[in-house]
């Protein structure tokens, strides 16, 4: 399997996608207005503690109260493995006293407490933290409060894990715990040597400035979408990091450099005047995403429907009519399914409990064949995953670790049209659409004025909050621009004229 990174900046938003044979399989994308807080520290005040709960919440300075469980005010392990997606050693029966502590003996209002995003506001829901730090490295994650050590299950070899977690033991500090990372893998002293020095300096700098700072307070803001990337994933597996920016490209450079030199060399800039991201088949990738209906090669579908609550996913066979008897033929499209919603499941980022209805097969084996493909897929999905067994209905309900809004959160919004009843793109991802149509079409355009004829309430955005979209066209493009609403087109309908 050849896999890519595509990267693509611009002074608006950052768009990184992970590509497995040519296919788009995940997409990152952070706003400049609004980039990410996850792994951020911050030093909050706990402004009201709820017993019957067993949590509070706490103000970290970010609008919205965050929510901080009892679990998370003491060690626990399995929000560690949950994070981090790895196996453990060490006596967790030792937790065990500290978690029958009730939440209104261990915090008081207006007590202030570090604390670190382990999971992103999502829709109403604010922020969740844990007071237990993990600083990640390229090959540790660093646990100050923890006297833990652990080993990625990723690393499947039982004589390496050994290894590692040896080296790790004469090198660790004391009362300190170590997250033996995937990327750890084959390495020595050396690369352990180096997380160890730096996260260990990291950690005394964040607790000199929680020391000096009043809450609510930011502390430590964890590195931008484009290096946590190429920290937390880019590795041997990937031929190519291909690079749309020259500040970017030489960022990756500097930042590669230091962590993974011999990997320099995979790291391109990408210099053609069409979009990156058109190039590599990206864009309309994206767009399919967003709908919920997909085509399987076969001629069968599923459907994915994403509420507050779950994500259904319905398997039909579609057009699609098989050869030979009934049995077959829906054998045939659940083993196709299961790829595609696995592949959907990573690049629309979905989360919490998903239900998946496959077409009812009659066979107890074949039944076990679409289990058995549906746990092979889930190990190529870096986000813990869990599932039982399939219903006499055939049901399956499993679990997905969700620490960011998905795909379909970030890019669009409740419609007006039909009163909330589905979804549309937000105003943002219009004017950004429209900032990308136009550059594409830059070398074409001649005249002194363009005139950008948008539906009234993205006239309004474009004309004051996105304005510094309009203002970098006009700079690139040495043209007037004049935006002109049209309340008879379509919310999400634009074009634009050249005089």
């Amino acid at each position: 399997m050849t896999k890519e990174i595509v990267v693509n900046s611009s002074f608006m938003e950052d768009r990184i996608a992970i590509l497995e044979d040519a296919h788009l399989t995940e997409i990152f994308i952070e706003r400049k207005r609004h980039s990410s807080i996850l792994g951020n520290i911050y030093k909050g005040k706990v402004t009201a503690v709820l017993p019957g709960m067993q949590s509070a919440f706490v103000d970290i300075g970010i609008g919205k109260d965050a929510f901080l469980y009892v679990k998370d005010v003491f060690e626990d392990t399995e929000e560690y493995e949950q994070i981090w997606g790895e196996d453990w050693e060490g006596n967790r029966n030792s937790l065990s006293k500290s978690h029958s502590m009730a939440i209104d003996e261990l915090l008081r209002e207006g007590q202030e407490l570090l604390a670190k995003v382990s999971k992103e506001p999502i829709g109403n829901k604010g922020a969740r933290i844990t007071s237990h730090i993990s600083l990640p490295g390229k090959y540790l994650v660093f646990m100050p409060t923890f006297d833990h050590l652990g080993i990625s299950r990723r690393i499947k070899s039982e004589e390496e894990r050994k290894r590692l977690r040896e080296l790790l033991a004469k090198l660790r500090r004391p009362h300190a715990g170590y997250i033996v990372r995937t990327a750890a893998e084959g390495k020595g002293k050396r690369e352990f040597r180096s997380d160890i020095k730096y996260l260990s300096s990291l950690w005394k700098e964040i607790k000199r400035r929680g020391e000096k700072t009043h809450a609510p307070a930011l502390i430590h803001r964890d590195l931008d979408l484009l290096l946590r990337v190429m920290r937390d994933l880019f590795s041997e597996e990937f031929a190519t990091v291909w690079v749309d920016s020259e500040e970017n490209y030489r960022r990756c450079l500097h930042f590669v450099k230091r962590l993974q030199p011999p990997l320099v060399e995979r790291i391109k800039l990408f210099t053609r005047q069409k979009s990156i991201f058109e190039e590599f088949g990206i864009e309309e990738e994206i767009e399919k995403a967003l709908h919920n209906k997909v085509w399987l090669k076969s001629g069968g579908y599923i459907v994915i429907n994403q509420t507050e609550a779950l994500v259904a996913i319905d398997v039909n066979t579609g057009r699609y009519v098989g050869k030979r008897d009934l049995e077959e033929t829906v054998l045939k499209t659940n083993l196709e399914a299961v790829k595609e919603i696995v592949v959907q499941l990573r690049l629309r980022d979905l989360g919490g409990i998903i239900v998946i209805d496959f077409i009812d097969m009659e066979k107890k084996t074949n039944r076990k064949k679409v289990l058995d493909a549906l746990k092979k897929e889930l190990k190529k999905d870096r986000s813990p995953t869990d599932f039982l067994t399939m219903s006499e209905f055939g049901l399956v309900e499993l679990t997905r670790k969700h620490q960011k809004q998905s795909l379909e959160e970030t890019l669009c919004q409740p419609c007006h049209y039909c009163q909330g009843l589905g979804r549309i793109k937000s105003i943002p991802t219009i004017c950004y659409e429209i900032y990308r149509e136009i550059t594409k079409s830059s070398l074409h355009l001649r005249g002194r004025e363009l005139i950008i004829r948008v539906h009234p309430e993205v006239a309004t955005a474009l004309l004051a909050e996105e304005n510094n979209l309009v203002q970098e066209l006009q700079k690139e493009l040495k043209l007037r621009i004049s935006v002109k609403s049209d309340p008879n087109l379509h919310y999400q309908q634009f074009d634009f004229l050249c005089l």
